[in-house]
């Protein structure tokens, strides 16, 4: 079988971009295709382009906060991402007007489309192994009820996906189907392959021992006045036992709030500081939610065991499409490891892009690793 189809482009002009993908892609049969790219590309003659140089298969993707490519992290860069029409079927299904999703509706649209997949691919063609990928518009707020409401209507499939970015500005993200970027929308893509598919999800952080109680909030805008009765950013501050420095995305991604929930800690990581000392989440945040600051864990040597782990499930690892945490990044670099990730991410065929939150089954989280693992 054909393997992955991976091609990174670092032209700056969209029309290179374009004309660099159609020669690398002559002659190749797609199941589909996932695009991720920098947000400084003119997104619409951008899109126009790359669908034509596909034809009627679906392609899809996002911008981004930065890229995984096959040197690992990047940036100003377009990565594309084929899926070989001899190993691979793939389905999608788009939602707009994200503001006006409506939990049932979406759903049922869900089911249809997972039992066409199943019905087509796997009954007909032997295609077994199902997954679902989602990508969503970063700026939406909408990204909880949509995992849940996708995942409940996969049942046993298992959804894994990212927020679309644009850098750190965030002022405009967008996710790309059928030829057009659109904001406030989202799009579910269903994968069938005779491969193995392992969806997974890991953060590199142990809860902390100080607890911090949520005590004012707006959860609509997932902003937070107060924290244990204080002002928000002063008490996070505090609690996190930082100096007098800025409370910026360094500090958020060294000192990430974690929730407890199910059982495990998730992170739910801190997006800004405003101007009156509240704190705006990435994630949803509601008074009476109990938060620890994380402490980080050798994330080198647990990315590695966890790619082993992966190996002896699925076998030889072709590639890995990651949904990495902006703040991954971030704090790699004020760690100075980012050198060391990319290698890591490169050796073990990491492609993808840099997430405002990334989605697992049912979850919207912040500040992990979150992929599909495809063997060959």
């Amino acid at each position: 079988m054909d393997e992955l189809i991976v091609i990174t482009s670092h032209c700056g002009d969209p029309e290179m971009v374009v004309a660099d993908l159609a020669r690398k892609l002559s002659g190749r049969a797609l199941a589909g295709g996932l695009i991720f790219c920098s947000h400084r590309f003119a997104k619409q003659p951008f899109a126009r382009s790359l669908q034509n140089i596909v034809g009627q298969v679906p392609l899809v993707g996002c911008t981004s906060a930065g890229e995984l490519s096959d040197r690992g992290y990047d940036e100003d860069s377009v990565v594309f991402i084929g899926f070989p029409a001899d190993s691979f079927r793939m389905a999608i299904h788009c939602f707009d007007d994200l503001d006006r999703f409506d939990p049932a509706v979406g759903g049922q649209a869900i089911r249809v489309l997972a039992s066409q997949m199943t019905r087509e691919s796997l009954i007909v063609e032997g295609f077994v192994n199902q997954a679902a990928l989602f990508l969503v518009d970063g700026l939406s707020h909408r990204e909880e009820l949509l995992a849940m409401t996708v995942q409940d209507a996969l049942g046993k499939t298992l959804l894994v996906g990212g927020s679309s970015g644009d850098g750190m500005r965030f002022r405009e993200t967008a996710v790309m189907v059928g030829g057009r970027f659109l904001h406030d929308a989202a799009v579910v893509v269903m994968l069938a392959s005779r491969r193995p598919l392992r969806a997974f999800s890991a953060h590199h952080y142990l809860p902390g021992g100080d607890k911090m109680v949520v005590t004012a909030a707006d959860p609509k805008e997932r902003v937070v006045y107060e924290i244990n009765a204080r002002p928000a950013a002063e008490e996070y501050r505090r609690v996190a036992g930082g100096g007098p420095g800025p409370l910026d995305s360094a500090f958020f991604a060294a000192h990430p709030p974690m929730v407890r929930a199910g059982g495990n800690h998730y992170v739910r990581a801190i997006q800004s500081v405003n101007g009156d000392g509240s704190l705006t989440f990435y994630c949803a945040i509601d008074v009476g939610v109990v938060l620890t600051v994380g402490e980080p864990v050798d994330r080198l040597s647990q990315l590695e065991a966890m790619f082993d782990e992966i190996e002896t499930e699925v076998g030889e690892i072709d590639h890995v499409i990651g949904f990495d945490c902006v703040l991954n990044r971030i704090d790699a670099e004020s760690r100075q490891m980012s050198g060391a990730v990319s290698q890591l991410y490169s050796r073990r065929g990491v492609v993808g892009f840099n997430t405002y939150g990334e989605q697992f089954r049912a979850a919207h989280i912040n500040q992990t690793l979150s992929g599909l693992a495809i063997g060959r």
